[in-house]
C-alpha cells in the first residue's frame, strides 16, 4: 500500500502548482489547474471555472503525465483522462442516472472502476467489489486549501498516484 500527501487551495481560480509527496516526505509530483490558452481561462471565468479548465499531474521536472478535461459533445458532458506518458485514455463519466442512482465509472480498455464519491468522507476507486484505492479531502476554512490523502493498494491495476490524483481533483472542484 502506498501512500501520497498533498494540498491544494480551495480557490477554484488558482492556477498555481502544488507539490505531491510520498510516505517519505519526499516531494514526487506536483498537481495543477491548467488551461490551454488565455481566451479558454477568461471564458471559463464566465462558466464558473468548471468547463474549460484542466487539471494536470506534472512530474518534478514540470512535464505533464497525466490530464484530465471535461468534454462537452451533442449535448453530453464527461471527462476525459489522458495518460502522457503510456498514451492512454480514460472516459470518466455517470451511469445508471436515468434510474435515479448515479454511479461515477473510469473505463478503459483493460477494466472499469467505479468512484465511490464522498464529499465528507474517504471517496473509494473499486473493482470487482474490491476497493484498490481510496481518495481523502479535508477543507480546511481558515487556510481556504484542501489537506489531501491517498491511499493506493499493491492490487491496483494503475499504480500511477498521478491517474488516482488528476481524477479525484477534476471530481472533485468540477463534477461531471
Amino acid at each position: 500500500m502506498q501512500t501520497y500527501t498533498y494540498e491544494v487551495l480551495g480557490n477554484i481560480k488558482s492556477t498555481e502548482q502544488q507539490p505531491v509527496y510520498n510516505e517519505a516526505g519526499e516531494q514526487i509530483l506536483k498537481v495543477q489547474r491548467i488551461y490551454d490558452n488565455g481566451l479558454k481561462k477568461l471564458l471559463d471565468g464566465y462558466f464558473d471555472h468548471r468547463y474549460f479548465l484542466k487539471y494536470a499531474v506534472l512530474g518534478n521536472d514540470g512535464q505533464s503525465l497525466f490530464e484530465v478535461k471535461k468534454i462537452f459533445r451533442r449535448g453530453k458532458v464527461w471527462f476525459e483522462g489522458k495518460d502522457l506518458v503510456l498514451n492512454e485514455k480514460y472516459i470518466i463519466n455517470y451511469e445508471n442516472w436515468r434510474i435515479g442512482v448515479p454511479e461515477l465509472f473510469i473505463s478503459s480498455d483493460k477494466f472499469k472502476m467505479k468512484i465511490d464519491k464522498e464529499m465528507e468522507d474517504w471517496s473509494n476507486f473499486i473493482i470487482n467489489d474490491e476497493v484498490i484505492a481510496r481518495w481523502l479531502a479535508v477543507y480546511n476554512e481558515q487556510s481556504d486549501m484542501f489537506s489531501v490523502k491517498l491511499v493506493v493498494w499493491e492490487e491496483a491495476p494503475v499504480q500511477d498516484p498521478a491517474f488516482y490524483i488528476a481524477i479525484a481533483q477534476a471530481t472533485l472542484f468540477i463534477g461531471v
